[in-house]
């Protein structure tokens, strides 16, 4: 299999592209279970789920979806989709248990199966080198806001290219830095479950620096041909009314949500203005010397992770915050229209923003819509069934907004499906589904819903249903 280098053709019609790439994603911790077999050792999740408190009911990812002993039945699942795609991670603690020397071959030979299983199907392996799940070793040293952090990352994608190379094509370095940054550091309501706000601004800038020291790895290991890329959680900005206040409120919200990665990755820069908001906290200082130039090593795409826009005005956010600076000048409103279980907004248009956005931005920098999908409260009815139609309307509008970024010449070369099972759900447990396969966790059963049907059909005939 190779990479994706051809853009696809031009839109001729209702139909996507030929070459568009038909993908669903999952996440390590939040699927695999396993949690202590074959060598793997804790991370972050699995101390911070077991912390009272902190995840909802007291779930844990320990069992999760059992995806470890049952790789085999959920790739045929996505082989019945038809999708072309897989977008997956690898546990750092399960091939490289305490996050620094010799890899464990055993938790090595699972991705060697499950990528060889996704090949023999006819479907791309897409691996993620990092969704959050931080050796829990690497956190008692210091974790992300400790800059040896990164360094290990750099040692770990080696390692991880070294075993796979040979089999997978396409590769992203970090998946949604923002949240493991913020939401890990400074609200804590993500692992590591830390609220320090000048520790998350480290983080993120050793985030960044992690991500082009995996660059360089993944280069010096792999075939020329090989697809580099970063996933991003950009965030829709949009000012509750017109005044300057709030329009101001938008300007720090976009430097702590999109250029605090985008300027450093893209640019070889941090941004002026985001470096005096956050002077209270830090003076940056940890920003050495050729940093920025590691960092902005270049990427082949990059991967865009949406769900719903944000909404903003001038005001004061209490407690702990994961926008480190802009606690006294912003405030957070809710967005009008229909929600999901998440209660998050429906609103495509946000996507469509931010492609438009990112093709005036960056108009070399090929894009995945790397994550879009939506939790809702469904359940399998006494016939065994799992209607839901909310899932099938908010992936028609997404999918829909992303035919209609192509047709603005946004160079846009795949979708991903969030996510292909229930899941454990970060701090939510298991209360919230994500899934277009319906996951009984008690039996493990998996069923797939409508939603998973119908995205068969779109898969089947290369666009939406007229």
């Amino acid at each position: 299999m190779t990479a994706v280098d051809a853009r696809p053709r031009p839109l001729t019609g209702p139909a996507f592209p030929t070459g568009f790439r038909w993908g669903t994603a999952t996440a390590a911790y939040q699927i695999e279970g396993a949690a202590a077999e074959d060598g793997r050792t804790p991370s972050i999740w699995d101390t911070f789920s077991r912390t009272p408190g902190k995840v909802r009911n007291g779930d844990t990812g320990d069992i999760a979806a059992d995806h470890y002993h049952r790789m085999a039945e959920d790739v045929a699942l996505m082989r019945d989709l038809g999708v072309t795609d897989y977008r997956f991670s690898v546990a750092w603690p399960r091939v490289q248990p305490t996050g620094r020397g010799p890899a464990a071959q055993k938790g090595l030979d699972f991705y060697r199966r499950l990528v060889d299983e996704l090949r023999a199907a006819g479907i791309r392996p897409v691996a993620t080198l990092y969704h959050w799940d931080l050796p829990q070793e690497l956190e008692d040293a210091g974790g992300w806001p400790h800059r040896e952090t990164a360094e290990r990352f750099g040692e770990y994608a080696s390692l991880v290219a070294g075993a796979l190379g040979d089999r997978v094509a396409t590769w992203t370095t970090l998946n949604e830095p923002w949240c493991a940054a913020f939401l890990g550091y400074a609200s804590g309501v993500h692992a590591p479950g830390r609220t320090d706000p000048a520790a998350s601004l480290r983080a993120a800038h050793h985030f960044n620096l992690a991500h082009g020291l995996a660059v360089a790895a993944l280069r010096a290991a792999l075939p020329a041909s090989t697809e580099v890329s970063l996933t991003l959680n950009l965030h829709a900005v949009r000012p509750l009314t017109g005044s300057a206040a709030d329009r101001d409120a938008v300007r720090r919200v976009d430097a702590l949500g999109n250029r605090v990665f985008l300027d450093p990755v893209f640019h070889g820069r941090l941004p002026e203005d985001l470096v005096a908001d956050t002077a209270e906290l830090t003076d940056w200082s940890f920003v050495r010397d050729g940093d920025l130039a590691v960092a902005s090593a270049p990427v082949d795409s990059l991967g865009i992770n949406y769900y719903s826009p944000t909404v903003v005005a001038a005001g004061t956010h209490e407690g702990p915050s994961p926008w480190p600076g802009a606690e006294r000048h912003v405030r957070f409103e809710p967005a009008p229209g229909p929600r999901t279980a998440m209660d998050w907004p429906v609103d495509a248009d946000g996507l469509h923003e931010l492609l438009t956005r990112l093709r005036d931005e960056l108009p070399h920098v090929p894009l995945m819509v790397t994550e879009n999908g939506a939790a809702y409260d469904d359940y399998a009815d006494p016939s065994g069934q799992v209607h839901d139609p909310e899932r099938v309307a908010y992936l028609h509008q997404h999918l829909a907004a992303v035919h209609r970024a192509l047709a603005d010449g946004v160079d846009v070369r795949g979708y991903f499906l969030w996510s292909l099972l229930d899941n454990f759900e970060w701090a939510y447990g298991y209360g919230k589904r994500f899934g277009i396969v319906h996951v009984d966790f008690a039996s493990q059963r998996r069923t797939p819903k409508d939603s998973a049907r119908w995205y068969r059909d779109v898969i089947a005939r290369g666009g939406l249903p007229r």
